[in-house]
C-alpha cells in the first residue's frame, strides 16, 4: 500500500482519467500538492474541479491513473481503510449540507463522535473552534435559522473539528455575499497558519488575487496552467 514519495508532498497525482460514460470529466492529470500548500484549482463550470476534490477522498474513484496521500495509493486501499483515509480530510461543500434537524453544536460533534472521542473532549472542543469561527453564541441554534454565511462558518468548524492534514474546499464561497466569502478565507488561512494543506476550487479569479497561493487551471478536464497568486 505504500509508496515511495516525495517527502514535501502530501498529494500525487499521476496521470489521472475520469469517465462517466462517454464523458471525460478528467484527463490525464498529473499534480504534487506540498504539505501545509494552499491551493486553488480554478476553471469555468464542468472543468472538473469537483471531480478532482472527490477523487482524493474516494468519492470517486479514477478510471485510470493513480492518486497517492501521504504515499497511500487509494487504488489499493481495502474497503475497510476508506474511513481511517477520510479521517485525514476535512470538506468544505457549497451548500453547506449540514442537518437541518440538529443544533450547531451536534453538527460538529457528530465528527468527533463518529471517531469515538469521549463526551467531555467533544464538548471542549466543538466549543473552542465554534468560539474560532465566531459561531460561540449560537450553540443551540438550528441551521435553517443561520444566515447563509453563518451556515458556512458551522461547516468550516465541522470540517476543521477533528484537527485534519488536509482542508477541501468546493467553492465554498460560491452561495454568500463579498464580505462573508472574506470571512471564510480569512478563517481557512488561519487553520492553513496552524499547519493544515488547503485545497479549494472556485470560479471567483478575485479572491484567488486577495488571498494568494498556488493556483492551477483546469479546463475540459485538463490541466492547463499552474501559477502563483497573489495577495
Amino acid at each position: 500500500m505504500m509508496e515511495v514519495q516525495n517527502k514535501s508532498s502530501i498529494i500525487r497525482m499521476f496521470h489521472v482519467h475520469k469517465n462517466y460514460g462517454a464523458n471525460k470529466a478528467l484527463v490525464d492529470v498529473t499534480l504534487d500538492i506540498s504539505k501545509n500548500e494552499f491551493l486553488f484549482i480554478s476553471g469555468p463550470s464542468g472543468a472538473g474541479k469537483t471531480t478532482l476534490l472527490k477523487l482524493l477522498y474516494l468519492g470517486e474513484t479514477v478510471s485510470e491513473g493513480q492518486v497517492l496521500i501521504e504515499g497511500m495509493n487509494l487504488s489499493r486501499i481495502s474497503h475497510q481503510r476508506i474511513p481511517f483515509l477520510r479521517r485525514k480530510f476535512g470538506i468544505i461543500f457549497q451548500d453547506y449540507k449540514l442537518i437541518a434537524t440538529k443544533t450547531v453544536f451536534e453538527n460538529v460533534a457528530l465528527v468527533l463522535e463518529v471517531m469515538g472521542k469521549k463526551r467531555r473532549f467533544i464538548e471542549k472542543k466543538v466549543k473552542s473552534v465554534l468560539r474560532t469561527v465566531g459561531m460561540e453564541n449560537n450553540l443551540h441554534s438550528l441551521p435553517p435559522s443561520l444566515s447563509g454565511g453563518e451556515q458556512q462558518r458551522v461547516a468550516v468548524a465541522r470540517a476543521v473539528v477533528g484537527d485534519p492534514k488536509i482542508i477541501l474546499a468546493d467553492e465554498p464561497t460560491g452561495n454568500l455575499d463579498e464580505d462573508s466569502a472574506d470571512i471564510i478565507f480569512e478563517l481557512l488561512k488561519r487553520f492553513h497558519s496552524r499547519g493544515a494543506t488547503i485545497v479549494i476550487a472556485t470560479h471567483d479569479k478575485e479572491l484567488i488575487r486577495k488571498t494568494g497561493g498556488r493556483a492551477i487551471h483546469l479546463k475540459q478536464g485538463r490541466l492547463q496552467t499552474t501559477s502563483t497568486a497573489t495577495v
